[in-house]
């Protein structure tokens, strides 16, 4: 559609993907409850299954009418060539690591993120040949330049680091990976593609917990990888990609095919589809995409009043006797980065060390009386959780001393309440943490 291809994101986020005429011109995105499609007849069936009728289906873990909405706005939000949807946002980055370190190699990546990814990296993925490079700054360019190996398959970053929000430099080491023949690889969950838009800066892999931000109302678990079809998986470190594989052949016909023969630009996100959403499942349900759709509307309207009030939230909390220090990127309007990639904002999370102990930090969490108690952000309400006990317990004590992850930090997710109200109830907690 030339005249939405024109439009800006505020139009997108709310028409991108979606036909009312190819739906029975339903107003909403419906949800496709179903678990199979009708094949109609032999002939149809085969055109089906081996992907030549792109408007049908034949099985939801295969895709879905609800989730292939979800799918092509999100990639023409971010400006990508395809997008996947996943039910959650470790299962966005678990598939997106398979796909590219598919029989062992090197990954580059911060300590300085969630706990869950830091878990996986140092942990699961090891035991299948895929090793990670750690490093404590993202932005230290000659030491992420001199990591590079012959068997690197990527740069792995946070655009926004969790729970600390420092900003990484996108363009910089999407410049360092291209040198190499690698990707980078972006989680974007804290901006949302509405603050930032990674593959503006060279970014190659977009993932996404859209659990977070882009469904902002914490009613639904879901991920999503985007694609920018712009890297070159055939340059010889990425084997998968130009491998003949049967699912793509025709037997009977004796003709063969790669991903990279068969699909081109979009190898990356079709093997996503075709190798780990089919086989090891994961699948998003369509009332879980429809409810992130529902999210996605409203994104620019939530982000722009949860920025307003994180900002000054950030500024009261500065001024606090208790807090020893706050972790905000955006604290400092004019710093490079933020100029550079988040002139919007950096986003609604932010972090504070409290003074005192954990029993101090106890108190506060348990005296706050609007914000919620739970392992969760970008929710339309306010959250408060103390990650060094909770989101990113898997995190080594090494590794928190180098990041500044104490137990005295506190994490906050800001919502859609009154930021005066929000205010008011961070002073009584802290006034009482100190009684």
């Amino acid at each position: 559609m030339k005249i939405l291809a024109d439009c800006k994101f505020n139009t997108k986020r709310i028409h991108a993907g979606y036909r009312p005429e190819e739906h029975h011109y339903a107003s909403s995105v419906p949800i496709y409850q179903t678990a199979a499609f009708g094949l109609t007849n032999t002939t149809v069936a085969n055109q089906i299954v081996t992907g030549q009728l792109p408007g049908r289906f034949d099985y939801s873990r295969d895709g879905n009418p609800t989730v292939q909405v979800l799918e092509d706005r999100i990639a023409d939000l971010e400006g990508g060539i395809g997008a996947a949807a996943v039910a959650s946002g470790m299962s966005a980055i678990s598939f997106t690591i398979l796909n590219v370190a598919d029989g062992g190699g090197r990954i580059i990546a911060p300590i300085n993120i969630y706990g869950s990814t830091l878990d996986e990296f140092r942990n699961f993925f090891p035991t299948y040949g895929i090793n990670f490079d750690l490093v404590d700054n993202i932005n230290d360019l000659k030491q992420v330049e001199q990591l590079i190996k012959p068997d690197t398959k990527a740069i792995y970053v946070e655009s926004v680091a969790n729970p600390s929000t420092e900003i990484a430099d996108l363009e910089v080491l999407a410049q360092i990976a291209h040198a190499a023949g690698i990707p980078l690889i972006v989680d974007n969950t804290f901006p949302t593609p509405y603050l930032l838009r990674p593959f503006e800066y060279g970014a190659d892999i977009v993932i996404y917990s859209s659990t977070k931000g882009i469904n902002g109302h914490g009613n639904t678990l879901s991920g999503l990888i985007v694609d920018h079809g712009k890297f070159d998986w055939t340059n010889g470190r990425f084997p998968q990609f130009t491998s003949e594989e049967f699912i793509l052949g025709d037997e009977q016909r004796k003709v063969t095919a790669s991903f990279s023969s068969k699909f081109g630009s979009a190898a990356f996100i079709k093997r996503i589809r075709m190798k780990y959403i089919r086989l090891l499942g994961s699948v998003l349900g369509p009332i879980d995409a429809y409810f992130v759709l529902l999210g996605l509307e409203t994104i620019a309207e939530r982000l722009d009043k949860q920025v307003a009030s994180t900002e000054k939230i950030a500024q009261f909390l500065v001024k606090n006797p208790h807090v020893k220090q706050v972790f905000y990127s955006g604290l400092d309007p004019h710093d490079r980065l933020v100029k550079k990639y988040l002139p919007q904002g950096v986003g609604s999370i932010l972090s504070f060390e409290l003074a005192g102990n954990e029993e101090n930090v106890a108190k506060l969490i348990d005296q706050t009386q609007i914000f919620s108690y739970l392992p969760n952000i970008g929710d339309a309400k306010s959250l408060i959780v103390n990650p060094a006990r909770t989101t990113h317990r898997e995190v080594p004590a090494e590794f928190r001393q180098r990041t500044g992850l104490n137990p005295q930090l506190i994490r906050l997710s800001i919502g859609l309440e009154d930021v005066d109200d929000l205010i008011s109830d961070l002073n009584q907690a802290l006034a009482g943490a100190f009684k």
